[in-house]
């Protein structure tokens, strides 16, 4: 194993094992469990809704009195409960036991003189859930949320996020020949705009493009050329008399938050084995008179042009001739930022 110096200057990327070893790849992943993940919009609630995201626990968020982040695995086989947000109530389809939306067991037929049933194990677990604008967030052991949502909190408290709607159009799945860490250090840099993503550098000032670091996080800021779209920010923001295209809030491990003059498309890197990525795109607008225009205005041609890219990059890691590489001190602190996290969380060299 080896380190990641903190002096970008000196430091040398992950080693090509990171992205290529089963038993490495499933045992960073496992720890992905203490990280806060996104799970919805409140747009997005109905009744019941299992949550897709990269903890691999199978969860749904129930609304009644309050909004809960249940165990969507039921107590009696281990059967998925709730396996689409039109369900009106949690059954389990297998033997038909029922659940209030509060957890709590309900029925369970065919059961008559078990002893001892029945008991607080047979609710369903709760797990944590964390609000920000509208913007819901779970975990199996995350650490204090307000900690982990302050650095985007800060920066875009402005926006009315909590009314924005939810836009199935917007909505996408991809599956990706690549290790999910290759998909995330291409996203945390803007070196590639100008060879990889003509049109989005076209509106972009990229001589002006800047990446701020934050604990647990990257955030990369484009700037618009004039006459593009960008924001309209109040006079007390810290970046007020920028023209900003797009704020672009990275949380470890795989959360993306993109924030444009339209609203917000939120991103979701989910690990599925070490050279196989699945990427879960949700849109919410809040400006409908500004899609189409600027840095978020043809998000997928974006991910087309990046797919292509990561993809080979997987094949290059996985050859004998690749071992590490340098970072660049002025266009890949964000990367080198990841890494370092990384190492941080996993608590190891890597």
């Amino acid at each position: 194993m080896s380190v990641i110096d903190a002096d970008i200057c000196h430091a040398r990327t992950l080693p090509s094992r990171f992205y290529t070893d089963a038993e490495l790849f499933a045992e960073i992943v496992s720890e992905f469990s203490s990280e806060w993940h996104f799970a919805a919009h409140r747009s997005q609630l109905a009744t019941v809704m299992p949550v897709d995201n990269a903890l691999r626990e199978p969860v749904v968020l129930t609304a009644s009195d309050e909004v809960r982040c249940l165990s969507n695995v039921c107590t009696h086989r281990g059967m998925i409960v709730c396996n689409s947000s039109e369900e009106k109530r949690l059954q389990c389809p297998y033997h038909g036991r029922t659940f209030g939306l509060d957890g709590t067991f309900r029925n369970m037929p065919e059961f008559e003189g078990v002893s001892d049933f029945p008991s607080p194990s047979d609710d369903l677990r709760s797990f944590p859930l964390g609000e920000w604008k509208g913007l819901m967030f779970n975990s199996i052991s995350g650490s204090e949320f307000d900690g982990f949502i302050a650095f985007v909190a800060e920066r875009m408290d402005f926006l009315p996020i909590e009314s924005f709607e939810h836009d199935e159009s917007r909505g996408r799945e991809y599956e990706i020949k690549c290790n999910w860490a290759l998909y995330v250090e291409n996203y945390l840099e803007g070196f590639h705009i100008p060879f990889v993503h003509e049109d989005l550098h076209a509106v972009l000032d990229h001589s002006a493009y800047r990446t701020e670091l934050f604990e647990g996080g990257v955030l990369q800021i484009g700037i618009a050329k004039d006459g593009e779209a960008c924001f309209d920010l109040p006079q007390a923001h810290p970046d007020a008399g920028e023209r900003i295209a797009a704020y672009y809030f990275w949380l470890y491990p795989g959360l993306m938050l993109n924030f444009y003059p339209w609203g917000l498309s939120v991103n979701l890197v989910i690990p599925e084995a070490v050279d196989r990525t699945r990427i879960v795109y949700h849109g919410f607008v809040g400006d409908p008179a500004a899609l189409g225009r600027g840095a978020g205005g043809d998000l997928d041609k974006v991910e087309a042009e990046d797919q292509f890219i990561v993809e080979r990059v997987q094949k290059g890691v996985e050859s004998s001739a690749y071992d590490r590489g340098r970072y660049s001190p002025t266009r890949e602190t964000g990367p080198h930022h990841f890494h370092l996290i990384l190492a941080d969380s996993a608590g190891r060299e890597v």
